[in-house]
């Protein structure tokens, strides 16, 4: 039987992509899978489904006020919260004298405001049920330099910076980690900039999602003595 068996796990931008191939994954594992979505509504349920019927739960995460409506809806039920995946994030390329306040704003506030405040209210819950575990996902945007994503990388780096905070703030009934992956392209696989980075990858292809869940699952199977990590599953791609 594996660790996960029976217990609670919400992620966060589960209908597509890195989101639901952890999400499948830790149905796999016999987990209670929650699935979140923004606006992929038709793939949340197909995710849910493939889930055994798991709940779907609707907010925008640019709003701190829905985050908490949806970890009330959470808290109400009957099965303690032991895990939280935050996954949900946004991408985009632009010149670095290009980007707006509103680019700007656009990306920090899903990418690191709402996973510092899932990560909270998924707290406060957890240590009314004894502790749980927190999984972030960041990127190798956050180590590595990439100009044409400026914005998004710093992002990412504050993730990364926000796993170290919150490991110590949580500790000890609590752990939180982060993944961090590399190349993994899902509908831009094609992308010229896509392939260039995969071939530069010592690994000499992209990574999948799968991969990504796997790591994710070592964090939530793990004890609270491993907490604080960010583990980079990229291939190599950040090794100099």
């Amino acid at each position: 039987m594996s660790e996960l068996e029976g217990r609670t796990v919400l992620v966060t931008g589960a209908a597509r992509r890195i989101g639901r191939a952890i999400a499948l994954r830790l149905h796999a594992e016999g987990a209670r899978v929650l699935v979140h979505y923004g606006t992929s509504e038709a793939e949340a349920r197909e995710v849910a489904g493939q889930c055994g019927g798991a709940p779907i739960y609707q907010a925008n995460l640019e709003r701190v006020d829905e985050i908490r409506a949806m970890f009330a809806r959470i808290g109400a039920g009957r099965q303690p919260l032991y895990g939280l995946v935050n996954n949900a994030a946004r991408f985009a390329r632009a010149p670095v004298l290009e980007i707006t306040e509103s680019d700007w704003d656009s990306i920090h506030a899903v990418n690191l405001k709402a996973a510092f405040f899932c990560a909270q209210e998924a707290a406060r819950l957890m240590q009314s049920s004894g502790g749980g575990r927190i999984v972030n996902i960041s990127s190798m945007g956050a180590f590595l330099a990439w100009p044409e994503h400026v914005h998004y990388c710093a992002s990412k780096a504050g993730v990364a910076a926000l796993t170290r905070g919150l490991a110590k703030a949580l500790a000890p009934r609590i752990s939180v980690n982060s993944v961090a992956p590399g190349v993994i392209p899902f509908e831009e696989r094609e992308d010229p900039a896509i392939q260039k980075m995969a071939r530069a990858t010592p690994a000499g292809r992209p990574g999948t999602g799968e991969e990504i869940a796997d790591a994710v699952v070592f964090f939530l199977k793990a004890s609270t003595f491993v907490t604080g990590q960010v583990l980079q599953v990229d291939g190599g791609l950040g090794l100099r």
